[in-house]
């Protein structure tokens, strides 16, 4: 008997005139494990763990409408198309965030508030405090998208394929019953590079930014295996999904830098 990962049945669940989507429940996860692995970090550096928690306090929601904000402008027929809805564009808890817009404007928004004032460390050294943590948020907000029934790849037989009920299948893949988990091979790529990042923490000769230049060029590799798999629609720039060129784009600056930085401290 073939054997695959069955499509949850239910997606949120309802108090009376509350319902809590697990969608939403996995990005908060992710962002408190974010904050809690941060602090432990940075206070490991010798800086105030307090500082995380002044600029998470902007840097989260910042991050929310980044991600979201990627997402309506990349993906814009689906809010503005003809049958589109633009008031649809608010509903975060369906899905479609665009980490690349996170991480922007995240990062521009910590940078911005942590230089406001006076801080224990740099703000390099609080990046690489950070690091670790927006992998392993990022893996487990993944997950998100198994309860959404999204973010899976090409038809597939393995053993740990995903059983996607007909009417979530994209059209012209009506036939096929399992498809590749994307969104499992990110979450487990975000958490190997977590440990990734953690290894080569001990390294005391490293350059403040490098363990966040290693963040993002080891996510944006892993990336671009990833978004060649999705089958899901996509605005696509010379033939390829807009993903993968800011994948690309993304994995190639980041390691520049990051060559920079191990060089000097050779």
């Amino acid at each position: 008997m073939h054997r695959f990962i069955p499509s949850p049945t239910v997606s949120a669940v309802h108090f009376g005139f509350i319902t809590i989507h697990f969608y939403a429940l996995t990005i908060l996860l992710g962002i408190l494990s974010a904050i809690f692995i941060g602090r432990y970090f940075y206070a490991r550096k010798g800086g105030n763990p307090e500082e995380i928690m002044d600029v998470a306090f902007y840097a989260i929601p910042s991050g929310i409408i980044g991600g979201r904000l990627y997402h309506v402008v990349t993906s814009p027929d689906a809010y503005f198309g003809s049958n589109g809805h633009p008031l649809d564009a608010f509903k975060i808890w369906e899905g479609g965030m665009g980490i690349w817009g996170a991480i922007a404007l995240g990062t521009l928004v910590s940078y911005k508030v942590f230089i406001r004032q006076k801080r224990s460390l740099s703000f390099l050294h609080f990046a690489d405090a950070l690091a670790p943590g927006l992998l392993i948020a990022q893996g487990i907000g993944r997950w998100g998208n198994y309860f959404n029934i999204e973010l899976f790849g090409t038809p597939s037989r393995l053993p740990w394929a995903l059983s996607v009920p007909i009417n979530e299948r994209p059209v012209g893949y009506e036939n096929f019953q399992t498809f590749h988990p994307a969104f499992l091979y990110e979450s487990l790529w975000c958490v190997l590079g977590a440990a990734l990042l953690l290894f080569l923490s001990r390294n005391r000769s490293l350059k403040p930014g490098s363990l966040f230049l290693g963040y993002i060029a080891f996510y944006c590799l892993g990336r671009l295996g990833i978004e060649s798999l999705r089958i899901d629609s996509a605005h696509l720039l010379l033939g390829l999904r807009i993903n993968i060129w800011v994948s690309g784009i993304g994995f190639c600056v980041a390691s520049y830098f990051l060559y920079r930085k191990m060089k000097a401290s050779r």
